[in-house]
């Protein structure tokens, strides 16, 4: 059974083309700049199984269009992969937000599209371009089923205490403001994977306690109790939590106000320079990019090196909070861009935890780059495990809907 991974963002469409039967990956690509300037400069990177990569600049002024092109490079006589578009059985969406109605991925119809459309207020960047795609990828594949998988539905499981916000609860009631949390598709595939292997070690799942770190250019933790979430770091919105790449995370909230009447700017830039203009980029001054920050702080330049112990004192702090919110904690999993490939960033962030039965193991550390597949990093004797895991969510989004489309 064939299936088509679509991710949407605002100007790009990453797809991946699998093969279920034995999970293999045909194709895989990414249309970037896509209705930038009319999509004069948009270009399309393809990478198929057994073919040379592919890199092809062509107008694409919507996402319709790039989904097109993408039709016709899989259906290429040199480099594509399919003989027919009917090939693809189904397609297997991500979707940002699902507010409190999705516990789960989703069959696409009329209420699910009315649902994920009504959450748009909540991911105002995220959920109209995972509509244009759903909708793009209807005109395309008329008929062939499609499935929402949401990056907020493995957390909805959290209880109140932890995703209320303090504010007067008529907010919540009539506004939904909460915590959402995202990356909820890495969390669950990690978490998913650390599970088995505590498992082969003797620990029930339903006695385990895992905290999963995603980190990357957008960073975020979660607290993995017998499998389901009980807290995560983002909030109503992905700015909430950890120091990011260029968001802030957890700030003072009159720190707007402050900034608004100092500045004299308004609340769009205010928006700006917390999302945009923060986090690593903010205090190092050097790059949102982990690798230039961690170069920039070795040759002796202080605000880098201040913005590392930042970033790395955060995710402390919250395994500390998550590990005394479950009462116990068999594993750390390290995952995504800076995850899987920042041994020295693992390290700081563990150093000084004994106390909590998390060590790592130099040697294992430094040799956890570029992984394939999941690599324990902790010394033999310690209590606790630490899990270096690479994330595969198109992957997760694919096995649902296979499932989904199957049942």
């Amino acid at each position: 059974m064939k299936l088509l991974v679509i991710n949407c963002g605002s100007s790009s469409v990453k797809f991946q083309l699998l093969e279920m039967d034995g999970e293999v990956v045909l194709a895989k690509g990414l249309a970037d700049r896509v209705g930038i300037g009319g999509g004069r400069e948009a270009t399309l990177s393809y990478e198929a199984r057994g073919r040379a990569p592919v890199r092809l600049a062509q107008p694409m002024p919507d996402h319709l269009t790039a989904l097109s092109l993408i039709a016709e490079t899989l259906l290429h006589a040199e480099h594509g992969v399919l003989t027919s578009l009917t090939e693809i059985r189904a397609v297997g969406h991500r979707v940002v937000h699902g507010g409190e109605q999705f516990h789960a991925s989703a069959l696409l119809d009329d209420a699910v599209l009315a649902a994920v459309r009504a959450c748009s207020d909540l991911a105002p960047l995220h959920n109209p371009a995972n509509l244009q795609g759903i909708e793009a990828a209807q005109r395309l594949l008329p008929g062939v089923p499609q499935v929402a998988v949401f990056d907020t539905a493995f957390h909805q499981t959290m209880p109140r205490r932890a995703y209320l916000y303090a504010i007067p609860y008529e907010l919540y009631a009539e506004r939904r403001l909460r915590r959402y949390g995202f990356h909820g598709t890495s969390h669950r595939f990690v978490s998913g994977v650390a599970t088995e292997l505590l498992a082969a070690r003797g620990v029930a799942p339903a006695q385990q306690a895992i905290i999963t770190c995603h980190l990357g250019n957008g960073c975020s933790m979660a607290a993995v109790q017998g499998g389901t979430v009980v807290d995560t770091s983002m909030g109503l919105t992905p700015l909430e939590g950890l120091v990011m790449g260029t968001r802030s995370g957890d700030v003072d909230p009159a720190i707007v106000w402050y900034i608004q009447e100092a500045l004299g700017i308004d609340t769009d830039e205010i928006d700006v320079l917390l999302n945009q203009r923060s986090g690593l980029l903010g205090v190092s001054g050097v790059s949102s990019d982990m690798r230039d920050v961690l170069a920039a702080a070795q040759e002796g330049n202080q605000r880098a090196a201040t913005a590392l112990d930042l970033y790395t004192y955060r995710i402390r702090k919250y395994i500390g909070a998550y590990a005394a919110a479950m009462g116990r904690l068999h594993a750390v999993i390290f995952t995504a861009g800076v995850g899987e490939n920042s041994p020295d960033i693992r390290a700081r962030c563990l150093a000084g935890l004994e106390l909590l039965g998390l060590e790592v193991d130099p040697a294992r550390n430094t040799a956890a780059v570029g992984l394939a597949a999941p690599v324990d990093i902790a010394p033999d004797a310690s209590p606790g495990r630490v899990l270096v895991i690479p994330t595969n969510e198109e992957l997760l989004i694919a096995r649902d809907t296979a499932a989904i489309v199957g049942a």
